[in-house]
């Protein structure tokens, strides 16, 4: 009987703390990510508003970040 008692409240406590899982919803940007304001943390080389230029920051970025290419070859 114990068992029994046990195992429901378990089941009880268990079933009080669940919480609906869903995802977020997801935002959706009010203008493209290449037009954006001129601050002082804007990175050299970037005009705001000018695609190419933001698409070339971008990859930029990218290329340092990969460890192969930082990578000194041994010898």
């Amino acid at each position: 009987m114990k068992y029994i008692l046990s195992v429901v409240a378990l089941l009880l406590t268990l079933a009080a703390c669940e919480r609906a899982q869903t995802a977020p919803s997801a935002r959706k940007p009010d203008t493209e990510p290449w037009v954006g304001a001129a601050t002082p943390f804007t990175a050299a080389g970037w005009k705001p508003g000018d695609q190419a230029s933001w698409e070339s920051q971008i990859r930029n970025r990218g290329s340092r970040q990969n460890e192969y290419s930082s990578a000194r070859p041994r010898e």
